[in-house]
């Protein structure tokens, strides 16, 4: 079917290190009537476990893409229904992990299903359709409407992708359960988008070490609002989430780009090589240096 439709948008990239992923965006047609809808995808060959990988793969409907800006449609024109630039869109996301990036997460004894999957432990492929809850389609949104480019939009997709790994696993375990808060402030959407603003700010500034005290006044929310929802919302803290995007842009500089350890330590605003290299063994089991040796 995907050859008869008409293509508005067709990427296809990599985040180092990462996630290989394609964002596709198709003309919809009035007559349509899709559901959206979410998969994920194990795949598991015994003899042969280079050809392991984990995939999730997105369906979404009800987006408005502009033509001549190529993405989102802002709705410059929102008065004048003859926009010719804007149209409605199918946007089909696909995100594939490797083995290699996926076991970081698995941290001692596997107990549930998440984490064979994770250490590609789990004997036998299979799928799963997702439900497609609030916190999903928000990262999906941020996904389709982002500005970043270069390093930035890597920092920016691979947090992304994480979130979306995050409800996936998280959709395995507890089945279709309906969206609830445990912090009541979170029903109200203003502020969920303080919570959310909050990430990406903290992922504008991954060289440039926030407080929490500077964080919320950015965001204009309470410091202890500000905790309690990223720690809902997104499943971590807001240091060990900072702390592994800084430690994730620090493997792609130094293997990718072949940056020196100093040099990396001094872009991710380390006060010393020592920190950096402690803080790197942490999140990676190795030293920088050896990360350039396997390079």
């Amino acid at each position: 079917m995907e050859n008869e439709l008409e293509t508005l948008q067709d990427l296809d990239r990599s985040v180092p290190g990462s996630v290989h992923y394609t964002i596709k965006r198709y003309k919809k047609q009035a007559q349509w009537n899709i559901d959206d809808t979410g998969m994920l995808v194990y795949h598991y060959e015994k003899n042969n476990p280079a050809e392991h990988y984990l995939e999730l793969k997105f369906c979404i409907t009800g987006n408005v893409y502009c033509r001549q800006k190529q993405t989102e449609c802002d709705f410059c024109k929102l008065n004048s229904k003859s926009c010719i630039e804007k149209v409605d869109s199918v946007d089909v996301l696909s995100f594939s992990f490797k083995p290699s990036y996926l076991t970081q997460f698995v941290k001692g004894k596997q107990r549930n299903i998440s984490d064979e999957v994770l250490a590609f432990t789990h004997p036998t492929s299979f799928s799963k359709m997702l439900p497609l809850c609030g916190k999903t389609r928000m990262a999906i949104e941020a996904l389709l409407n982002h500005t970043y480019t270069d390093t930035l939009q890597n920092i920016f997709i691979n947090a992304q992708t994480q979130i979306l790994l995050l409800y996936s696993m998280d959709c395995m375990l507890g089945g279709d359960k309906e969206e609830t808060f445990v912090c009541k402030f979170l029903a109200n959407e203003a502020d969920r988008d303080k919570i959310t603003k909050a990430r990406e700010v903290l992922l504008q500034h991954i060289g440039e070490p926030l407080t929490i005290k500077a964080l919320s006044r950015k965001v204009a929310i309470n410091e202890c609002y500000l905790k309690k929802g990223f720690k809902e919302m997104f499943g971590t803290t807001i240091f060990d989430f900072y702390q592994s995007q800084r430690m994730e842009h620090a493997k792609y500089l130094l293997y990718d780009k072949g940056l020196s350890v100093t040099e990396v330590s001094m872009l991710l605003g380390y006060s010393s090589i020592s920190h950096f290299s402690t803080a790197f063994k942490k999140h990676t089991g190795l030293k920088p240096c050896e990360l350039l040796v396997h390079a």
